[in-house]
């Protein structure tokens, strides 16, 4: 298979294509120049669905010149629209993303009650196929059943489908072996149903920077793919440096490596203009800010979970004081260090519950106060107010300096809540604002390999290659390999001497 044929086999009449597509290989390249060709002559508008904004954002970039015909989105937020249009039959509220958020697996939930729409009136399904003739299905692979229903059944109604997808890039969903097993046969039947099944194998992300690390990710992604392991024994490619270093953190998902063995990481840190940090857990992410003397931000990506808990807490407790002040608490632990229960929230949620009359001075006296705002607006608008304190308190206050803001984003998101009437309405807002603001990543950074799935960077590095962040499954497997082809110039792996992931030959 070549380029030349994925190309001519999308550009064909078949109603169903089919591109197994692994990282790097130019599966955006060939979906967004296709698309632009397809704009050109196509008689109704051109959908790419996507399952991350991140994604978004890379086809709104190569398919700009042809945006007037091409539109964007999230699978989630078509599935949002219809759901919408249709909500009285579905039993939910108009707006959607507010009951998605506020209950539990919502956005699963409604997916499951549009497809079941779908299929029990096609008219629906005919009336969104004649609206979008063409749909071009971005990592396919992160659909859930429902979503891959929704899909097949605008195929049915009349869409033409080009599905890209890799197996191997599976990180998000369920870890359970029978859910993974059933999404792996999704995707063989879907192979089989194809009128045509191509599959790109040029690694063109690293073509211009580092052909010899292209090819080895593909070697390692066939090692992982076949329950192998990746063979670092002998010679390396040009770009691709083992650190030998082990965790000698004693909290349980946070990283440390000692000074011995920091050394030729900073030596190798040190002469680059940009790097991203890579780990597979979020604690671990948290405690790479301070292990890097907090010069590189954390990398927030679109997805705010802390915020989504809060504006939970506050539906659910509005008016309540003590659940407030507990929420306002808890957030701020999320999205921040050095908050802790010893030296501020306890003492904070004391006074809130107490009503805020001890006599006190020093530090308690400026708890107190915080703990005041909660009490005259046990609301959103009361954290946000006491957020905003807060912050100025780090800046100005010695004795709460040791309390460090790493989700800035997050944490000015639950401040801009204040200035809306209701939390949920304002959550919404925000969400759309920043779908359409397109934050450019920091030259240098710290991310989860979850929001840093469909991106790519000059150089990366992944921390804690140990058994205890990746272990010998295949969640493991993908998640592993996602990190690894991230970088173009160079990749670096901090692997443990003593325990040592399963996945590597050392």
């Amino acid at each position: 298979m070549s380029d030349a044929s994925v190309a001519a086999a999308l550009r064909s009449a078949a109603s169903l294509v089919v591109i197994e597509a692994p990282g790097g290989c130019g599966k955006t390249h060939q979906g967004a120049h296709y698309a632009a060709d397809a704009a050109a002559s196509a008689q109704g508008r051109i959908l790419i669905l996507t399952h991350t904004h991140a994604a978004c954002d890379v086809f709104a970039t190569k398919t700009k010149a042809s945006r007037s015909k091409v539109e964007i989105r999230t699978i989630d937020s078509l599935i949002g629209q219809i759901a919408g249009q249709y909500h009285v039959p579905l039993d939910l509220p108009p707006d959607i993303a507010i009951w998605a958020r506020a209950n539990k697996d919502g956005y699963d939930k409604v997916a499951a009650k549009v497809a079941h729409l779908l299929d029990k009136k096609p008219m629906i399904a005919k009336a969104v196929a004649r609206r979008y003739p063409l749909i071009i299905c971005d990592e396919h692979q992160d659909s859930t059943h429902a979503q891959h229903q929704i899909i097949l059944g605008l195929h049915g109604a009349g869409a033409h489908l080009r599905v890209f997808a890799d197996p191997m890039q599976r990180i998000f969903g369920s870890r359970r072996a029978a859910e993974i097993a059933a999404e792996v046969k999704r995707w063989t039947d879907l192979k089989e149903q194809a009128d045509q099944f191509e599959e790109l194998d040029t690694p063109h992300r690293w073509a211009d920077a580092n052909p010899d690390l292209g090819a080895w990710i593909l070697e390692a992604r066939a090692a992982l793919r076949d329950g192998g392991q990746i063979d670092l024994r002998g010679a390396l490619p040009n770009g691709l440096r083992v650190i030998r270093a082990d965790n000698v953190s004693r909290v349980r998902g946070q990283y440390q490596i000692s000074p011995q063995q920091r050394a030729p990481l900073t030596q190798h840190l040190k002469p680059l203009n940009s790097v991203l940090i890579l780990a597979s857990q979020n604690p671990t992410v948290a405690s790479l800010r301070p292990f890097f003397y907090r010069a590189m931000p954390i990398w927030e990506g679109h997805v705010r979970q802390a915020l989504d808990e809060l504006c939970t807490a506050v539906r659910q407790h509005k008016g309540n004081a003590v659940e407030i002040g507990k929420a306002a608490v808890s957030f701020v632990g999320n999205v921040a260090t050095g908050f802790s229960p010893t030296n501020y929230s306890n003492r904070l949620l004391q006074e809130v519950q107490g009503g805020c009359v001890a006599q006190c001075t020093k530090k308690p006296a400026t708890l107190q106060a915080l703990g005041r705002i909660l009490l005259e607006e046990p609301d959103h608008r009361g954290i946000a107010a006491f957020l905003t304190s807060l912050r100025a308190l780090t800046k100005a206050d010695g004795a709460f300096t040791d309390i460090k803001i790493d989700h800035s984003r997050e944490y000015n998101d639950a401040i801009h809540l204040g200035r809306f009437e209701d939390a949920d309405e304002g959550l919404a807002e925000i969400a759309r604002r920043r779908s359409h603001g397109r934050i450019a990543l920091p030259a240098k950074a710290i991310s989860t390999i979850h929001k840093a799935k469909g991106l790519e960077f000059p150089n990366v590095v992944v921390a804690a290659c140990d058994r205890a962040h990746f272990t010998n499954t295949p969640a493991a497997r993908a998640r592993f390999y996602v990190g690894i082809s991230r970088g173009t110039q160079s990749l670096t792996l901090l692997v443990s001497h003593t325990n040592p992931t399963p996945l590597l030959m050392i």
